[in-house]
């Protein structure tokens, strides 16, 4: 059954300045509730129904943020969440789909309001990364702090964690695990499993089948994991790439493969994104996942939807 978040959004909207849009809107949830909203549900195919992978998790009135693709910030307007509450961004890898949106997420975030450091977590690289950023927006950094804008000096600023497996994040009443998973040749990808006072939830990020992911999934309340259908394997491969059969072994999961995992991990619900169709019917996926002994309620997540 789908919850909604209940939002009171301020007169203020038509409010003079930025900083006063950047805080109008207030989230009026039960400081121990937890709602999940799927900023972002796509694959890098240009989907203008499907932003980048970005996936919200709402706990009272701070936002665990996991992955920022293309989009992101104007899936946050989309979804009545204020920037303002974001406590945490947590990337699972730093592939370019599930990182789009990283440099939009720092400067839009600054530019609306936001004076102390984003703090982040990821793989190691996202040092290098957040950096990068810095550089490539020097000239914009320049001219809105010294500017007519008067953009507060260093509010752009991230605090990068760079991580290892284990508990991330712990505070008030919301654990965070990272969890390693498979994805192909990339040296470090993680999961995570989040515990909050109502709710487990496991995020799978890109990964093959991976053990460490269905440990993590076992009676969790929601597994949220990456599917392909297995015919995808066998279809003419993209730009004449005589890989693409292995690449999908090695980097994804197939519908065969998560219905596997699912059935031994046992999930209440699982909740497909990222999810390369292909062409093919959500509910032919649904079924093939059923087909492997799942008993708990599968959902294909679109964008916007809150659980």
């Amino acid at each position: 059954m789908r919850t909604f978040l209940t939002f009171a959004v301020c007169s203020t909207l038509a409010a003079s300045s930025p900083a006063d849009v950047h805080s109008a809107r207030t989230i009026s949830q039960a400081a121990d509730s937890t709602t999940i909203v799927f900023l972002g549900t796509g694959t890098p195919r240009p989907d203008p129904t499907a932003m980048g992978p970005a996936t919200a998790v709402v706990v009272g009135r701070r936002t665990f943020l996991f992955d920022a693709g293309v989009g992101v910030t104007r899936q946050f307007t989309a979804a009545k969440l204020p920037p303002a509450s974001i406590a945490a961004v947590f990337f699972t890898h730093l592939h370019s789909d599930h990182t789009l949106g990283y440099p939009d997420l720092i400067f839009t975030t600054w530019t609306f309001g936001r004076r102390t450091p984003l703090q982040v977590y990821g793989p190691h690289g996202l040092s290098a990364m957040t950096n990068a950023i810095y550089e490539a927006w020097k000239a914009d950094i320049e001219v809105r702090t010294t500017g007519l804008e008067h953009a507060y000096p260093n509010g752009y600023r991230v605090n990068v964690h760079e991580i290892q497996p284990g508990v991330v994040y712990d505070s008030g009443g919301v654990r965070i695990t990272a969890i390693p998973v498979l994805h192909g040749s990339w040296n470090e990808a993680f999961g995570y499993r989040i515990d909050t006072p109502d709710r487990s939830i496991v995020i799978s990020g890109d990964t093959r089948p991976a053990q460490s992911i269905e440990t993590a999934a076992r009676g969790a309340d929601v597994l949220i994991h990456e599917v392909h259908p297995e015919s995808a394997g066998s279809t003419p491969p993209p730009a004449n790439n005589p890989d693409w059969a292995k690449y999908l072994r090695e980097f994804h999961t197939s519908d065969v493969e998560l219905g596997k995992l699912a059935a031994a991990a046992q999930p209440k619900t699982l909740i497909l994104y990222h999810f390369g169709a292909h062409g093919v019917a959500d509910f032919a996926v649904t079924a093939t996942i059923r087909a492997q002994g799942y008993r708990g309620r599968v959902i294909v997540a679109k964008d916007l939807d809150r659980w």
